[in-house]
């Protein structure tokens, strides 16, 4: 069937249907994924990672959210996935070229959805095989220029937009170009005021340059508070640019259609009660085949010395500070690959996707478990920190031990030093001491009851040791992680059968500082207790055939041994003639237990969550907790009835 020509005003709409496939290529001796003609697919989501704590969450419509740490610390709004999509043409990049050709002014908005098909173009999609940066380019085949921006993150500057635009004629041509990043956070801003108060929001919203240098500053006139108190905010956000020899900043969008109507337009110094954008516009003259190249660099959480510091640096050494920020994007790079190498990530085969693909699902499996800081080298500082946590009475009794400890030191002999020692508690605290770093829980903006936190580093810069994660999730992580550090498999069967319970199930989430449950919300729709006994056994028989493969004798010392405790969960499953009556609400929530472990954990420490015998921890051999488990899985078995091996109640 013949389909008839669509005009826009006297245009001819273009179909641009190009086929879409993904090849790999090379770009600056990296390799790349790339996605040809992109725009022809649904929109989809992608992860963006770091080596240290920033996060994005960007569409392939351009459409994103990104920040550092978790996200209520955001430079772009934290939505859902869907509302990301649909944010391209509000939130994160945004360009508008005039290209002059024969004495003409051509209007050309890269990435825009609203004008795919005014020119022949090709959209492509890359991303780099570590992750860590992501290419849009849109070729004007019409126009014969192209335009291209890359998110990338530093650790020192923050996130940075690369932007490049290429004649690709013969013909020396005039661009001009407003390039921006638009609906700029400024600092203070969490996810519920961004939800729900919006609008007000935006009010206290105010925008600053300092001109000489190009900085946009962006903050809130004050914390949000219907107090009759002071609330100033003292941190911000910062943006600059660097690579565009004299351009005009816009700090919003009001002179937009402006420039894009071939108007003059001025540099904004202060904008208040509006939401906050970066833009740099400038004029370009580029010879046949040149390329021009600059970057928008932002950063969160600055204060007055940070401010003071990125203004000596703009105004005294730009090129030095440019090739500060491209060393920095290197050494993030390296850093990510190292990390994956110490997880066995790194594998040449004569399969490269083969390759990339288990490089990837590597890093993800890090990025959830966490990988082991420095190997199996313990710093004793931490570890002292951890026994502090979950148990003060032990840690006052051992403080002499452990302030002797050397600084550092191999965790087999701190197991063998424990238990020289000869208290269960001691050696059963090192057994579950795992000095993982890089860990954070499951979240992302398609799953936002369950967020995450990259918490990589202490407040003073140096390395934190942490992880979280739900149950599940975190035991097939390390199962993975454990094929490159044995030595650690049994503390990890220790902390699996640690955090279970007496009635054969599990909590919700496994942290360094001990686990957690689900408490009802009734303002919560997706408020749900689950106490949960799935995948308990195979998760567990994994984890003890590697034990038996590395070190065959170790789990029979175990069996015998009480070093092993249960979890103080505050559920109570209904009786048997409760549960046939509504089988769909099985458990009841022991209020007065839940105080009763919370004052335990204030007083104790983590280890107030554990059952407790005569005001002592309840302690049990390995065999007793794997027959607990087997007894609760047989207790629920229904003949030719599947498997029923979880509790939950609404």
């Amino acid at each position: 069937m013949q389909k008839s020509k669509v005009y826009f005003g006297s245009t001819p709409l273009n179909l641009n249907q190009g086929t879409t496939h993904l090849d790999t290529v090379e770009i600056n001796q990296e390799t790349f994924f790339k996605i040809e003609n992109v725009n022809q697919m649904n929109p989809f989501f992608m992860t963006i990672v770091s080596d240290v704590d920033h996060w994005m969450f960007i569409s392939s419509t351009g459409g994103l959210t990104c920040g550092r740490v978790n996200a209520e610390n955001a430079l772009f709004p934290y939505y859902t996935d869907d509302k990301i999509h649909d944010s391209a043409e509000t939130t994160g990049s945004n360009s508008i070229i005039l290209v002059s050709r024969d004495e003409q002014s051509f209007l050309w908005k890269p990435f825009s959805l609203h004008h795919s098909n005014v020119y022949a173009i090709t959209r492509n999609l890359y991303k780099n095989t570590l992750g860590n940066k992501v290419m849009f380019e849109e070729i004007n085949h019409d126009l014969k220029v192209a335009f291209r921006y890359t998110y990338k993150n530093s650790a020192e500057y923050g996130f940075v937009k690369e932007s490049q635009i290429i004649n690709l004629s013969d013909q020396t041509v005039t661009v001009k170009v407003c390039d921006g990043l638009r609906n700029i956070l400024p600092y203070g801003v969490n996810t519920q005021l961004q939800t729900t108060l919006s609008t007000l929001l935006d009010g206290y919203k105010r925008c600053e340059l300092i001109e000489e240098v190009g900085l946009g500053i962006y903050n809130l006139s004050s914390i949000l508070t219907d107090k009759a108190e002071p609330s100033e905010s003292l941190k911000c956000t910062t943006v600059f640019s660097l690579g565009l020899s004299s351009p005009t900043y816009l700090l919003s969008e009001q002179q937009l259609q402006a420039f894009a109507s071939g108007e003059t337009i001025v540099t904004e110094h202060d904008v208040k009660g509006r939401r906050g954008s970066y833009y740099v516009c400038d004029t370009l003259t580029l010879t046949p085949s040149e390329t021009q190249t600059w970057m928008i660099v932002a950063e969160l959480s600055q204060n007055a010395s940070d401010v003071h510091d990125l203004i000596h640096e703009l105004s005294t050494q730009p090129e030095q500070l440019k090739a500060n920020i491209l060393k920095s994007i290197e050494q993030g790079s390296d850093n990510l690959s190292k990390l994956v190498f110490e997880a066995d990530g790194l594998q040449c085969t004569a399969n490269t996707k083969t390759s990339f693909r288990h490089f990837s699902n590597t890093l993800f499996n890090i990025m959830r478990g966490g990988v082991y800081a420095d190997g199996y080298h313990v710093e004793s500082e931490d570890f002292i920190s951890f026994v502090k946590v979950w148990n003060k009475p032990i840690y006052t009794q051992f403080k002499d031990v452990l302030a002797a400890l050397p600084p550092q030191l191999m965790y087999q002999d701190l197991v063998l030093k424990a238990t020289e020692l000869g208290n269960k508690d001691l050696e059963r605290l090192v057994l579950e001491y795992l000095p993982l770093t890089f860990s954070r829980r499951h979240g992302d903006p398609s799953r936002p009851w369950n967020r995450f936190s990259i918490e990589i580093a202490k407040e003073d810069g140096s390395k934190k040791l942490n992880f979280e994660g739900n149950w599940r999730d975190i035991f097939q992580n390390w199962e993975a992680l454990s094929l490159s550090y044995p030595e650690y498999i049994e503390s990890i069967i220790a902390k699996f059968v640690n955090a279970s319970t007496v009635d054969g199930y599990n909590p919700y989430r496994i942290t360094k500082n001990g686990l957690d449950w689900e408490e009802l919300n009734p303002d919560e729709p997706w408020s749900n207790i689950g106490y949960w006994g799935d995948h308990q056994i195979i998760y567990l028989l994994k984890l003890m055939e590697l034990s038996k493969a590395y070190h065959p004798k170790k789990l029979l010392d175990f069996l015998h041994k009480d070093v092993f405790v249960y979890a103080d969960v505050p559920y109570r499953i209904k009786g048997f003639a409760d549960l046939m009556a509504d089988p769909h609400n099985s458990i009841l929530y022991d209020y007065a237990l839940d105080k009763n472990v919370h004052e335990r954990v204030k007083s104790i420490g983590s280890d107030g969550k554990l059952v407790m015998k005569n005001d002592e921890r309840y302690t049990v051999n390995l065999i007793e907790k794997l027959l607990v488990m087997v007894c609760a899985k047989l207790s629920n078995y229904v003949p030719e009835g599947g498997h029923l091996d979880e509790h939950t109640t609404s």
